[in-house]
């Protein structure tokens, strides 16, 4: 289950972050840049959040390490995020996909626990 959960979440974090960082889709990253605007974010901010779900997307894969428990904890962290800015600023239904990633996220990051408590 973990397998399938960190394929999906890898796969829609690679796209969604290569379009934050190099704007190669030119339409998606229009109206990403004016959302980010519209919530009084700029630019540089949009590509931070992209190098964080980057970051998240690869790092879920190092499974049994610290990196999996912080890759899963970057991908909930956008996601929070993405949910309190469509919340405040659109619908509720445009933080659908957020609500989801979020979830699938801390998902990860639950079954990732004992590893975090050895550490502790």
């Amino acid at each position: 289950m973990i397998v399938i959960i960190s394929i999906l979440l890898t796969a829609f974090f690679l796209f969604a972050s290569s379009i934050k960082i190099f704007g190669w889709q030119d339409k998606i990253f229009q109206i990403q840049l004016e959302m980010f605007k519209s919530y009084g974010l700029n630019r540089s901010i949009m590509r931070l959040v992209g190098l964080v779900e980057l970051f998240g997307a690869v790092t879920i894969w190092f499974s049994g390490t610290l990196f999996m428990s912080l890759g899963a904890m970057a991908l909930l962290g956008t996601s929070v995020g993405a949910i309190g800015c469509h919340l405040i600023f659109d619908t509720w239904k445009q933080g659908v996909p957020a609500m989801i990633t979020g979830t699938l996220s801390a998902f990860i990051l639950w079954n990732s626990k004992e590893l975090i408590l050895r550490l502790l």
